[in-house]
């Protein structure tokens, strides 16, 4: 299976632009509002979340700060219409954001973003993984060192 890229924002037409530039290459998701992103985020397995600053509700990065606790590996880019300095440091600081775009995307340079984003998600995936079978190692080591013959 893909891991997914999950595109949040509540303008139908950019979220209809992302998918039509990037589906050809990525396993693309997108939601209209942080709800449905978070119900994909449940039920699929997402190594990249961009997200619009700018929404009705809830902002891009209490959004991505929201979901840090419960999905903390997935790589999370701001991508949004107004260059807020403030935004910018809250996104580092709050929603430990990757990237930070601003709009129009360049389809050449966010698929870039994507595509590195996606290989460190991959990579963080397999460190634990190799963590976990070595921490199995160890046990079985101890316990077979207890073992007297």
């Amino acid at each position: 299976m893909q891991v997914g890229v999950l595109y949040v924002d509540d303008e139908l037409n950019n979220l209809n632009s992302f998918r039509a530039a990037f589906r050809r290459y990525f396993n693309v998701f997108i939601a209209q509002s942080a709800k449905e992103g978070r119900k994909i985020l449940d039920t699929e397995e997402i190594g990249v979340i961009i997200t619009d600053q700018r929404m009705p509700g809830i902002t891009g990065i209490e959004f991505l700060e929201s979901i840090l606790p419960v999905y903390p590996d997935t790589i999370r880019i701001l991508l949004t219409g107004f260059s807020d300095i403030n935004a910018v440091m809250s996104a580092i600081n709050r929603g430990q954001v990757y990237k930070y775009l601003v709009k129009p995307w360049q389809d050449d340079e966010l698929k870039m973003y994507i595509q590195n984003a996606l290989e460190i998600y991959n990579l963080r995936k397999e460190n634990k993984e190799l963590a976990h079978k070595l921490k199995l190692a160890n046990i079985e080591l101890e316990n077979l060192s207890k073992i007297k013959i």
